[in-house]
């Protein structure tokens, strides 16, 4: 026997599937909300964070899944933190963050910009202290 769900951030169960989050909401697959595309127009990183630059009056035009993004990064998320928060499959997610950002409702933060690419040294160190407490 399976133990009950437990409720989500938005009320959805966390065994549900994708698109079964209540029976009143119509079933959207994924490639119907990329328009069929696989791949973002740029490369995001799950990491990468992501904060909303939209305002709230140029929200109405959108499509609803844009609409979360933008509420729900009205504090600073990450690409995968929508993705769970939203219930909706990690490569989705890439691809309307990355339309929201090509049209300059949201602002990306690309980890390791500022670097050239090169890790800091400091931050594995802390990452690598914090997994030997584990």
């Amino acid at each position: 026997m399976t133990p009950p769900a437990s409720p989500g951030p938005y009320g959805a169960s966390h065994h549900a599937p994708y698109g079964s989050e209540g029976a009143d909401q119509p079933l959207v697959r994924p490639y119907a909300m990329t328009g069929g595309r696989t791949r973002p127009r740029y490369q995001l990183a799950i990491e990468a964070l992501v904060s909303s630059t939209a305002d709230p009056a140029h929200l109405q035009g959108l499509l609803p899944e844009h609409q979360r993004i933008c509420h729900l990064c009205r504090e600073v998320k990450s690409v995968a933190e929508v993705s769970a928060l939203l219930n909706m499959p990690l490569g989705v997610a890439r691809i309307l963050v990355a339309d929201l950002a090509e049209a300059g409702m949201v602002a990306i933060h690309q980890p390791g910009g500022e670097s050239g690419g090169t890790p800091d040294v400091t931050l594995l160190e802390r990452v690598l202290s914090g997994l030997r407490k584990l």
